[in-house]
């Protein structure tokens, strides 16, 4: 029975390695940056976010009738709208899964590499209306390294099966 480790044809071992290496570590980021930012809302829970706001502009001296203090007092009132005993769930979900999916493709499992494929071909059409809505750099990029990542996990499916089928010859 083949192995779930199969080399696929193509790029040379090593290379493919650090790839998967690379995109584990940003999986894992993510995953990391999700914790934190969960572990900060936690913290928000028996607080009067809209009020916390208020202080932090009048600590620093901002007008809150100025853009970018109204934009601040208009997210916070929208965080203390959302019941975040619902949100903890599915961030936590969110959370176990990029931490599970980093650690397959750490160890080169092909269920993480579709995992991987699946679950990041799932945003891109979000973040091709964002960059349509939001024309920028930043979201651009961010299309950009997910289609590369999509398409390089895909990829390693694809030479993956060719190399099955070889093998079964």
């Amino acid at each position: 029975m083949p192995s779930d480790n199969i080399a696929p044809a193509g790029p040379e071992p090593a290379g493919r390695r650090r790839a998967l290496r690379a995109i584990a570590i940003f999986e894992a980021a993510k995953g990391l940056a999700a914790l934190a930012a969960g572990v900060g809302l936690l913290q928000l829970l028996h607080h009067d976010i809209h009020r916390l706001a208020v202080a932090l502009l009048w600590r620093f001296h901002l007008d809150p009738a100025l853009p970018y203090p109204t934009l601040l007092l208009h997210y916070a009132d929208l965080l203390s709208a959302i019941d975040l005993r619902t949100l903890a769930p599915v961030a936590l979900a969110y959370i176990s899964v990029r931490f599970v999916e980093a650690w397959g493709l750490w160890k080169e499992k092909t269920w993480a590499e579709w995992l991987g494929a699946l679950s990041g071909a799932l945003y891109i059409p979000l973040e091709v209306a964002h960059l349509a809505h939001r024309p920028g750099a930043i979201n651009a990029g961010v299309l950009l390294v997910n289609v590369v990542v999509v398409g390089f996990l895909a990829f390693q499916l694809w030479m993956r099966r060719a190399a099955k089928a070889v093998n079964k010859v």
